[in-house]
């Protein structure tokens, strides 16, 4: 096996010293070898192939999270996840282009078009929760953490229908310049509560009182929706609940919904107001 110097490794992979050590600490490009005495980092000419998978990832703008878990999968599986975070990619560019139109309209003193908003009744349920403070980056590996690696390979049995699916809460926005906070929550059956949430005692079970809630459902199909795609649906929701005298109550929900007449197919995301 063929070792260099980080100095070398930098410039056949074309990655510089400090994007190296900061893979090496995040695990995603992890040193052949680190010098005991002096700390000094070495690289066998076999890690190039994987620096530059990762290099090309940032430079699509894979956030470091998602590119963590795109490296620990098999070259197939990997193809698919980038393939997902393109789809992600392109629909928040979307959402974008649809901002900025509202935002043209807005100054020409034009009523921007919105998009088709129903309502629909929720009923008290109870809902295992907690509320954090995340970047952009974290907010994907932190809802794929407790949603899917958390609860749902746990066997968490789920309420029917919509009341019964995932959802966050976004309490305040979450961007690059802003950390929310967020509130993930998933109900469980009511006459099994308690005991489903003493299995996860770093969870909250609370009691959502009944309510009604407006919603729209996502322009592209698909279970993440990117800050641009939230920004979008809470400008919908709250014109319409103003131009009808409805009052929100609370922040903007991203519902993660399965169609059961789409069989096989994944969950995609219905944006929700809820109503007082």
């Amino acid at each position: 096996m063929t070792m260099v110097s980080i100095g070398e490794f930098s410039r056949l992979s074309r990655l510089s010293p400090k994007a190296l050590r900061l893979y090496g600490e995040l695990g995603l490009l992890v040193p052949a070898r680190v010098d005991a005495d002096t700390g000094y980092r070495w690289y066998a000419t076999t890690q190039l192939e994987q620096a530059r998978v990762v290099a090309s990832l940032r430079r699509a703008g894979v956030p470091l999270a998602r590119i963590r878990a795109i490296l620990a999968r098999e070259p197939a599986a990997a193809a698919e996840e980038v393939r997902a975070y393109w789809a992600e990619a392109e629909a928040e560019h979307a959402a974008q282009r649809v901002l900025v139109g509202r935002l043209v309209d807005h100054l020409h003193g034009k009523e921007p078009a919105m998009y088709e908003v129903d309502v629909r009744d929720i009923p008290e349920r109870k809902l295992l929760s907690v509320v954090s403070r995340v970047s952009e980056d974290e907010f994907e590996a932190m809802t794929r953490e407790l949603f899917i690696h958390r609860l749902r390979r746990s066997g968490v049995p789920r309420v029917a229908g919509v009341a019964g699916a995932p959802f966050t809460i976004y309490h305040g926005e979450v961007s690059g310049d802003s950390d929310g906070p967020v509130e993930w929550c998933w109900p469980v059956p009511g006459d099994r509560a308690a005991e489903i949430a003493a299995g996860f005692p770093d969870l909250t079970l609370r009691t959502e009182p009944a309510h009604q809630e407006a919603f729209v459902r996502q322009e592209t199909p698909g279970p993440w929706a990117g800050a641009n795609q939230v920004e979008v649906a809470v400008g919908t929701l709250f014109a319409w609940a103003s131009q009808r005298n409805r009052q929100p109550s609370g922040g903007m929900r991203a519902v993660l919904v399965r169609d059961p007449a789409q069989r096989g197919s994944g969950p995609y995301v219905e944006f929700a107001l809820s109503l007082r």
